[in-house]
């Protein structure tokens, strides 16, 4: 069984933030999970690396076990709590990926804090979700708090995981349906409208890191043409769409993630 430990660090607002380092490689590798999700998400894909990496998987504020301060929240905000992670366990620099919410969250940190990072993975996520963004996660946030997250389960199921998945891996889904509904409705709600106001695009320019970015080809969350336009903008990136993947690739096929995290950590090398 690989090593896993648990700690708490203080964001510079003093929001406590808990995260848990998976493995004892040499290498490092940050990671941050999707929305409405919390560090739990990496579990598969950090024992894939647990020999060669240490993985840091944090829960975002307003998620899991860390504090659920009063809004607004931004990515920049969330980049910035990484950061004081970072300082919290010596981490000077290291690999740095994360899944939707978590990618625009990973991109603000590479336009933040560019000298801390050794390489991006960039899954299921985009730099904007386009001009109509504000409205539609303002919609899903008064949803959830008007109705309940029970209210939005079954929209979130078929966009996470593709129908063969659901049928082959109840208890994955049961897992991340449980994380779901345990949210603090109100911390979710102000997570959505950070989506819906987040604009990365500028930052894509200047990334100068080994950059790969993944995406299922079934994703209408952020679908292969956001992924494509990342990989356009992002010089020397690379770019795999999923067959059959929808939303959640790092749970659905966490070999394929980890293997795109590996060859970051061997260019990093």
């Amino acid at each position: 069984m690989h090593s896993s430990r648990t700690g708490q660090a203080a964001a510079s607002d003093g929001t406590r933030l808990h995260y848990r380092l998976i493995g004892s490689g040499p290498a490092r590798v940050a990671l941050t999970h999707s929305l409405a999700m919390d560090g739990s998400f990496w579990s598969p894909v950090a024992a894939r690396l647990a020999e060669v990496a240490t993985v840091l998987a944090w829960d975002c504020r307003g998620h899991g076990a860390s504090d659920k301060p009063a809004g607004p929240y931004t990515v920049e905000l969330f980049a910035d709590d990484l950061a004081a992670i970072f300082a919290d366990l010596g981490w000077t620099k290291a690999i740095v990926g994360g899944a939707s919410m978590g990618g625009c969250v990973t991109l603000a940190f590479a336009g933040r804090h560019a000298e801390k990072v050794q390489g991006l993975g960039l899954f299921d996520t985009t730099a904007w979700y386009g001009p109509e963004a504000p409205q539609q996660w303002a919609e899903r946030a008064d949803k959830g708090v008007q109705e309940g997250l029970k209210a939005l389960v079954g929209f979130q199921q078929t966009r996470w995981f593709g129908d063969a998945f659901r049928a082959a891996n109840p208890e994955v889904v049961k897992e991340s349906v449980d994380v779901f509904l345990n949210n603090d409705v109100a911390a979710y709600a102000e997570s959505c409208r950070m989506l819906g106001a987040a604009d990365l695009r500028s930052v894509l320019g200047g990334i100068k890191v080994p950059t790969r970015i993944a995406v299922g080809e079934e994703d209408y969350a952020t679908p292969p043409a956001m992924a494509e336009a990342l990989h356009a903008a992002i010089g020397g990136s690379t770019l795999k769409i999923i067959p059959g993947g929808r939303h959640l690739t790092p749970l659905e096929v966490p070999d394929v993630i980890a293997a795109e995290l590996s060859q970051l950590i061997e260019a990093a090398r």
